[in-house]
Parts: structure tokens; sequence; C-alpha cells
């Protein structure tokens, strides 16, 4: 029996020491790295993926149908506005604008003669007419006058006074028929056969304007400064009118075209500034907002915002994928913690975990403002000032105890925590080679 009881014994007392390592290892507090809820200004930010355009581009097609008769440009070569970039043949159209030239020159010509030669010379038999008849009116009155004297007197018959009164009245009637005439050729004849000539001179003009203007479409001009993009056709071959000969492109400033959640884009305004990231390369560059769309995108829901940024050497080329971050709002003296401290809550919702004097933790329900980067903004359930836990604090229960780590010795903390590695238990044969043997 006795031998039984020093066998159970120190059995006894290896149960208990390990059961009451386990219980300490399982009340041991977590350990959690903190930080503290600072105020500080946070940028509320609206991103979105989108392409680059150009700022300008221009398609230029001919007006008319010809042959190239040769070509100024090439792809990749500078324009400025109004340059020549092509020249069509316009043989035909130069000797069209010789002939109306020739029918402005002969209804001008016409137009002289009629205001210094044929209307003065109509006018002047016209007052040669009217002074004759004067005249004959006058002699026809005087015959008149004495045949009616001669007649009181009686040495005259009646039937020549009579007579005399015909021919006066006829004298009279054609009178009045030139200065009628005159009159006429002073005013609504001369006018209109003016007006006539004039009209002449100013169709003559808009045929030979006509044939200038199809001329000049033979000179093809750049309408914007810029990069020749794309030059489909050859010197030879037939350029005609709706297919490009031409497309300009101006790089000096380019378009990110982005789509926007329809929520976020409430708040973009024009004139936000905003940063450009290109996809691949990484490449950011400053811009600001120039096109809010007033309308939303059925099919995916977004409204499409134009940021417009500068291109210094055209290193940001057409077509090119882009990210693009506005800044739509900066709030100044926001509760800001980093994003790490933010922690799935009860029914769907957010929390955190705020360490208190006596080293608990206490789980907060949250709301969430703005973000930028890996801060974020809290609207309501900290104060600042407060500790929250950024790290270790997932599986941590409420008013757990836990062990604050500082950050910088981290590293040390674990090692320390670890200990030195343990090293194996030593076998019956070596315990008994360890004990020092009897003499």
């Amino acid at each position: 029996m006795l031998k039984r009881s020093a066998v159970f014994i120190p059995a006894l007392i290896l149960l208990s020491s390990c059961s009451k390592k386990g219980a300490e290892e399982a009340e041991a507090p977590a350990p959690v790295q903190v930080t503290s809820v600072t105020q500080t200004n946070i940028r509320r930010i609206v991103a979105g993926d989108g392409v680059l355009f150009p700022r300008d581009q221009a398609s230029v097609m001919p007006k008319i149908a010809a042959p190239v008769q040769k070509f100024l440009v090439n792809r990749g070569d500078h324009v400025k506005a109004g340059g020549l970039i092509a020249v069509l043949e316009h043989t035909d159209l130069t000797a069209a604008a010789a002939g109306a030239k020739g029918g402005v020159d002969q209804a001008e010509a016409n137009l002289r003669s009629t205001t210094s030669a044929a209307i003065p010379e109509a006018v002047i038999k016209a007052q040669t007419d009217v002074q004759a008849d004067q005249e004959q009116l006058d002699a026809a009155r005087r015959v008149l006058e004495s045949r009616q004297k001669l007649f009181q007197d009686g040495a005259l018959a009646r039937k020549l006074v009579d007579d005399q009164q015909v021919l006066y009245a006829q004298a009279k009637a054609q009178l009045e028929s030139a200065q009628e005439h005159l009159r006429a050729l002073q005013s609504v004849a001369k006018d209109e056969q003016i007006k006539t000539a004039a009209a002449q001179v100013a169709s003559a003009q808009g045929q030979y304007q006509s044939t200038q203007a199809q001329l000049s479409y033979a000179e093809i001009r750049s309408p914007i400064s810029g990069v020749i993009a794309d030059r489909p056709l050859y010197a030879g071959e037939m350029a005609t009118p709706g297919t490009p000969l031409v497309t300009v492109m101006d790089v000096s400033r380019v378009v990110a075209r982005v789509n926007i959640a329809q929520a976020q884009a409430a708040s973009v305004k024009l004139g936000d500034p905003a940063t450009l990231t290109q996809v691949e390369s990484g490449q950011e560059v400053p811009g600001k907002v120039i096109v809010v769309s007033p309308a939303t995108d059925p099919a995916s829901t977004t409204v499409q915002v134009w940021i417009e940024a500068e291109n210094p050497g055209a290193k940001l080329k057409p077509g090119t994928s882009v990210h693009a971050e506005i800044i739509t709002e900066t709030i100044r003296n926001a509760m800001v913690v980093p994003v790490a401290a933010i922690l799935p809550g009860e029914e769907g919702g957010i929390s955190v975990l705020t360490v208190s004097s006596d080293s608990r933790v206490h789980r907060r329900t949250i709301e969430l403002g703005a973000r930028e980067g890996d801060k974020v903004q809290i609207l309501t359930g900290v104060r600042p000032g407060e500790e929250v836990v950024i790290s270790g604090g997932v599986g941590v229960d409420d008013k757990a105890k836990v062990k604050v780590l500082s950050q910088p010795e981290e590293a040390d903390d674990d090692e320390d925590e670890a200990g030195p590695p343990e090293k194996p238990a030593a076998t019956g044969a070596q315990k008994d080679e360890a004990k020092p043997k009897a003499q």
C-alpha cells in the first residue's frame, strides 16, 4: 500500500501543475497593438476608372472629289491651325475661276456704261423733245389768239379759228407726253436700268466667289494645332467628301473620361482637383474636373466625369487606361483612425475595439465618413484621444483583457513571449547518466 501511495502522489502533483498551467494559458491576455484616435484633416475622395482621350481631335475631310496632288505632312508630324497639309488636283477649278472673273469684268463694264452714258443721252433727248413741244405749243397759242381777234373783227371765218384750236390742243397734249417721258427717265426708268445692271454685277461676282471657294477647297488645311495621328491615303489616290484625309489630335492636354458610381458622383463638382494614375506604368499626373454628365448611363448606372490634365512631352497617350481619384471635399479636424482598426460589428454593422486604462477592450459601434488611403473618418462612436486596436483584435471578446504591445518593439516582444527554445525532455537513461556516480 505504501508503495502504491508513493507512486500516485507524484502523478497527482504532475496533473495539478499541468491543469494550473493550462488555466494560466487560457487566461493570458491577447497581445494587441493600439493607436490613438486623432483629429486631423482628411479628404473625401471619389475614385473610378476611365480612358484617356485627346483634348481636341479633327478628322479633316475634303469638300470636293479630286485626286491628291501631294501631301505636306506624314503621321507623327506636328502642325499648326491653318497650316497647309495637302493639295488636291485643281486645274479645272482654276479655269472655271478665270471664266467667272471674266463675267464679273463684263457686268461691271455694262454697269458703268448704263450709269455714265446710256441714261444721260436718253434724258437729254427727252429734255430736247419737251423743249421743242413747248415751242410748238407757244406758236399754236399765238396763232389761235390772232385768229380769234380777227374773227371778232369780222375779218376771219369761224372754221379757221376752230382748226387752230385743234392744232393748239394737239400741241399741248404732245408737250404733256414729252414731259411725262422725261419724268419717267429721270425717276423710274433710270433707277430700274441701274438696278438691273448692278444685279448682273452681283450675280457675276457670286459666281466668281463660288468658283474661288471651290478652288480653295483644293488646299487642305488643319483646323487645329496638333499632331497627325492618321493619314490613310497616298499621293495620287482619290480624295472623296465624307472620307477623312488626315486625322489631327491636340495632345497638349488629355481628357480622362471616367465612370463614377451614381451615389458618389453627386458630390463631384466642376473644378474639383483630381489625380490620374496610369494603370500600367503607375505614372501620376494632376488634373481637374471639366465636365460632369447631367445624365446617368442606364446600362451601367454610372455618371461620366471628364478630367483634364496637362500632357507635357505628349507622354500620356490617348486610349490608355487610367485610375482617377477626385478630391471632392477637405474635412477639417475630423476624427481619424487607420483602416486596420475597423472590425465587423453586430447585425452587419462596423465597430472598433477601444482599450481602457485597465487594459480591457470595449467594442464600440461606429459610423464611418470619408476615407483617404489607409485613413478613415469616424463620425460617431469614439472620442479623440481614445486608443483603438489596430492589430490582434480579431476574435477578442468584448471586455477581454489584452496586452498592449508597443509597435516598434513588436518583434522583440514576440521573441520575449516565445522565450528560449524548449529543450527536449530527457529520457530515463539520460537522467541516470546525468546523476553523479557513487564513488
